[in-house]
């Protein structure tokens, strides 16, 4: 990324491997196994090249997995449907910046940013927070709504430790 000397240009180039593609559609996948067994590939393949070879490594990836149904989504029509019927989606895998802009999307679903734990799941160490982080700007201000971060700790037990039952709990007690 950067801009011209006369601050008038500015680039962001964004760059992926087959290598990167490979490893988080695999776990959007084994994720897909142990839940609703539906994975939706979401990119622009039809503007973008590093959207085109995510679809590409997706489509052989996803001739490993028989089991799992696969869709493919431009994400103009994937932010749309997401609104429209949230219920539709199991396992939604994109690129970081589409990802990003999802998940917020998505987040009026619940009604609140605050209400939506995420993962970040990497190949030694993974990271389980609230979809908009720690939200400093909330401190000492009686504001902050704590639910995401207790269910972020939800998904940290599930699926970094596979305590599904004490997962559960936690879950049900948000819901209660």
């Amino acid at each position: 990324q950067g801009r011209s000397e006369d601050g008038k240009t500015a680039y962001d180039t964004c760059v992926y491997s087959t290598y990167e593609i490979e490893r988080i559609v695999r776990l959007a996948y084994e994720f897909a196994l142990k839940r609703r067994k539906k994975v939706t590939v979401v990119d622009k393949a039809n503007v973008l090249a590093t959207s085109r070879l995510w679809r590409e490594v997706s489509k052989e990836i996803a001739k490993d997995y028989p089991d799992v149904t696969t869709e493919f989504l431009f994400v103009d029509n994937a932010a749309m449907r997401i609104i429209q019927w949230p219920k539709d989606f199991d396992v939604l895998v994109t690129e970081n910046m589409f990802g990003d802009i999802l998940t917020d999307e998505g987040s009026v679903i619940t009604g609140s940013l605050g209400m939506l734990p995420s993962a970040s799941i990497g190949e030694h160490t993974s990271v389980f927070e609230p979809i908009h982080g720690s939200w400093p700007q909330a401190a000492g201000k009686d504001i902050a709504n704590p639910l995401a971060t207790v269910l972020s700790a939800a998904m940290m037990l599930e699926y970094a430790f596979n305590l599904k039952d004490e997962a559960l709990l936690i879950r049900e007690a948000v819901e209660a």
